[in-house]
This record gives structure tokens, sequence and C-alpha cells, in this order.
């Protein structure tokens, strides 16, 4: 009998913050729901902060996941967007620390590595790829297919690391 977990991905951003649940039992995937938290320039820094924590802690109690795997930030040229995205997962990782969820991060390439098998894989192969792992999903969001496939992503990685736990023991 093999455990089932529940994995909340992030594709953090202070515009549009993507998230994805996934169901793991075993080597099976399933779609359990996503979505894209959208927020607007207008409201200021503050209240963008707040809206993206109010509505991802919604989701994190709406779907109970016991892990939450975050995207790392893209180091991008322009040091504004680098500190806003900075600003966004500050509150996805006090999201999920708030509410006591085991917290991984990884780099996109490393996602997209996982789920496309090419480290530079563009969105649209990424969406496609987590479309065939879970058919259910119907998908349409770049920003929540980038969150289902980090939380793929932590699926497979976790999934490996527990077998070499069990064959060291």
């Amino acid at each position: 009998m093999t455990l089932s977990i529940r994995i909340l991905g992030l594709d953090p951003g202070l515009s549009a913050m993507g998230w994805g649940v996934i169901d793991v039992e075993g080597s099976r995937l399933a779609h359990v729901a996503h979505g894209v938290i959208a927020t607007k320039p207008a409201a200021g820094l503050g209240m963008r902060l707040m809206a993206l924590h109010r509505e991802l802690s919604a989701v994190i109690h709406a779907h109970g996941p016991a892990a939450i795997a975050v995207e790392q930030a893209f180091v991008a040229r322009d040091p504004q967007a680098a500190l806003k995205l900075g600003h966004a997962r500050a509150v996805a990782l006090l999201a999920a620390a708030q509410a006591g969820l085991e917290i991984a991060e990884y780099a996109p390439n490393h996602i997209k590595k996982c789920v496309v098998g090419a480290g530079h894989a563009g969105k649209e192969q990424v969406q496609f790829m987590v479309k065939r792992l879970l058919p259910a999903c119907g998908v349409t969001q770049a920003d929540a297919a980038d969150a289902l496939a980090c939380a793929i992503a932590h699926a497979h990685l976790s999934t490996t690391r527990a077998r070499i736990v069990v064959a060291g023991s």
C-alpha cells in the first residue's frame, strides 16, 4: 500500500501567481486543481502582497497540501522586476511556513528538465507535457501550467529521495 501525498506547486509573480495542486500515489499523478492569483498594479505594492497572501492562504486551506514546491527566482536584467518577484516569492514562502508545510524550491531549468526533459524548454513545451502527464487538468494559463510543472517535479524528486532512503535502510 502506497501513501498518497498532496503537493501544491507555485509559480510566483506579483501580477500573476500560478498555483497547481496534484495528488501523488506511488508513480501515479492526479490533478486536483489549479489557477492564477492576479493583482492589479494600481492597487499598490502593499495591497497586492496582502491580496496574494490572502488568496494563497485560502488555496492552502481549501486543498490541504502536505508540501509546497516553489519555483526559484529567475535572475532577470531588470532589477525592479527581480525585486517584485522576490516580494511575491516571500509571500509564498510565508504562507507555506504559516501553514506548517514542507517547502521545496526548484530552479526553472530543473523543473523543465524534470517535466519536459530539456532544461531550456519553452512555455508551450511545458504546458504540453503538463497536459500529457495530467490529462484531466485542461490547463490553459501558462502560469498555472508552470505551477503544476513545479509540483510534478517535486513529486518525481521526492519519490526518488524516498526510494534512496528506503534502499539505504
